[in-house]
């Protein structure tokens, strides 16, 4: 099977512009594509997967990644998916956000001399004369055009500000540079990306002329690929400081039933052959083909080694075994005690286990919530300090266990 169709059969291709011609450069590597990633974190999440494996297979056929970090168009902030107005980050923390990003991604492709390529539109957007900008690019695109794209309509009722307005032109104009300067003749992207991907393409046959090669693609599931990234207590990170291996393999996972065998067919490398036998699994069988899905994406981002263990941690938590040696761990300090002691629904807090006191609650009322065994009863219990001299071990509904410790 081509690389094309592979990634039709994997459920990945939503939308494109030249089915056939984009189909043949992809195929015979004649593609150098970009897909564009927002620094307002530190670290890249699980929404960020499916594009990275994306990124990996298409170099992997000799296509060209360029990972472009939005430095400028996060100055500004994209309204798409939104219902209010994003933060806006210094130059300092955007930069510390891209160095981040470039560590993370140099486990799914490869940089260097005629390979992949981080680039940031910080270096050609923040130098733009405006009324030069207005003159050469503003031309080319119709309001009437703009308000009908979905990424606008969503804010019309709220308001959507004219520093929000501008973020289809300079992503556009993000696609127009890469083809002038880098050689970009292709741009990925989830669904709700697809007006402004069009633009960019739109904006180079205008400037350049018909025969400009400008293809733009969406991913099925890119989108709710982003919500992948969040859970009930906070996002899920590739970073290993913020969310565990063993809480990335857990994650994985508790995935839905429903799910299991899309994650497995878009997210991993297994050959589809395989993938299509699992489509038999059924019951009990679910929950291996979960263990392979967290195994392989554990592995891909943090190494084998760490997958290894959280295989071996969660097994052994679910034959009862006791051994807590790779499970996530928080250690408590004095500075988390008050009067000696510390509330139940602080404690889930501050393992993460909960994003809010309001959440924490609800855990504990709804009996989801144990403490060695014990099933916690009252929201408002307080655990002395001097019960934390050994470790503890909360277990949250029927699969997701935590180790707490003292310092």
């Amino acid at each position: 099977m081509k690389l094309y169709d592979e990634l039709k059969a994997r459920g990945l291709i939503a939308q494109v512009t030249n089915e056939e011609e984009i189909s043949d450069m992809i195929n015979n590597g004649k593609a150098t594509f970009y897909i564009g990633f927002d620094p307002t974190a530190d670290s890249l999440h699980v929404g960020h997967f499916m594009a990275l494996c994306l990124m990996k297979r298409l170099q992997m056929a000799g296509n060209r990644p360029i990972a472009l970090i939005g430095g400028g168009t996060g100055m500004v902030g994209d309204p798409s998916g939104r219902s209010d107005m994003r933060q806006m980050l210094t130059p300092e923390t955007i930069q510390h956000n891209c160095d981040c990003f470039k560590k993370q991604m140099e486990r799914f492709i490869e940089f260097g001399e005629g390979k992949a390529q981080m680039v940031n539109n910080a270096d050609w957007l923040l130098d733009l004369n405006y009324v030069e900008l207005l003159r050469d690019v503003g031309a080319c695109f119709s309001v009437n055009n703009m308000l009908r794209a979905e990424c606008y309509k969503q804010r019309m009722e709220k308001g959507l500000s004219f520093l929000e307005f501008n973020y289809m032109i300079m992503q556009s104009y993000d696609f127009y540079y890469l083809f002038q300067h880098y050689g970009c003749n292709m741009q990925f992207g989830g669904n709700d990306q697809w007006s402004n991907m069009l633009g960019g393409t739109e904006l180079i046959r205008r400037k350049l002329g018909k025969d400009a090669h400008a293809m733009t693609i969406t991913l099925l599931l890119n989108s709710e690929g982003k919500k992948m990234g969040k859970t009930a207590s906070g996002a899920v990170w590739l970073d290993p400081n913020k969310t565990s291996p063993y809480d990335f393999f857990q994650y994985w996972r508790n995935v839905d039933d429903a799910d299991v065998l899309k994650c497995i067919r878009m997210l991993t490398f297994l050959p589809l052959e395989q993938i299509d036998e699992m489509d038999k699994w059924q019951g009990a069988e679910l929950n291996r083909a979960k263990e392979i899905l967290a195994y392989e994406l554990t592995a891909l981002v943090h190494g084998k080694e760490e997958a290894d263990k959280a295989m071996e941690a969660a097994k052994n938590v679910f034959m009862g075994s006791g051994s807590s040696e790779n499970m996530p761990t928080t250690t408590l300090t004095d500075a988390d005690f008050t009067d000696g002691s510390i509330g139940v629904l602080t404690l889930l807090v501050k393992c993460g286990l909960a994003a809010s006191n309001g959440e924490a609650r609800k855990l504990v009322q709804g009996g989801g919530v144990s403490i060695d065994g014990e099933k916690v009863a009252d929201f408002k219990e307080m655990l002395p300090a001097e019960q934390f001299a050994k470790e503890h071990i909360i277990k949250k509904g029927k699969k997701t266990f935590h180790k707490v410790v003292k310092g």
